[in-house]
């Protein structure tokens, strides 16, 4: 009999599912810079991946998670309904003594936005931002949001609006994806 033996399925399964975690955890990180130092010209939110990425002429220069409003799926139509807009904004603001630590603020609501509210007879809400997190979570930095939590903005570690903030400038095209 030989000194070695054939691993079991389940020995097999547990080695594939640890390199399979391998290869996926790089991914997850919590800021991918794909291009250091790079200024952004554009900004995707990805809201059905809970993801932020910042672009330079068309090349993906880095990825940031993020938390959403409470009640995540569908545009905003309405002030308090915890939702983050859907379309296409620009950055119109930087607060960098925000409630939240350091805070972009997006042009919402936007002239379509007004309009759909007015029709329904509501208020379309204002003041959404990029924001970083409260006094109390400075070192929070995960590789992704547990829950959604805003009144409809977009949250993401102090880590990352600080690195949002030096490559972002006030014009910049946002674009928030369902």
């Amino acid at each position: 009999m030989s000194r070695f033996h054939s691993p079991t399925r389940r020995q097999v399964c547990r080695g594939l599912a640890l390199a399979g975690a391998a290869l996926i955890l790089p991914s997850a990180a919590r800021a991918v810079a794909v291009i250091p130092g790079a200024t952004a010209d554009r900004i995707v939110v990805l809201k059905s991946e809970r993801k932020l990425t910042l672009w330079r002429d068309g090349r993906l220069i880095a990825t940031y998670p993020v938390a959403l409003g409470g009640n995540p799926v569908g545009p905003k139509r309405r002030q308090g309904d915890k939702r983050t807009p859907e379309g296409r904004y620009s950055i119109d603001g930087m607060n960098p003594r925000s409630r939240y630590y350091r805070a972009l603020h997006i042009s919402y609501p936007n002239a379509e936005d007004v309009r759909l509210a007015r029709v329904a007879g509501l208020a379309p809400g204002s003041d959404v931002e990029i924001h970083g997190l409260s006094r109390g979570f400075e070192d929070y930095d995960p590789a992704a949001f547990t829950y959604d939590w805003t009144d409809g903005c977009i949250a993401v570690s102090n880590r990352a609006i600080d690195e949002i903030w030096d490559r972002v400038r006030v014009a910049t095209v946002i674009d928030i994806l369902p």
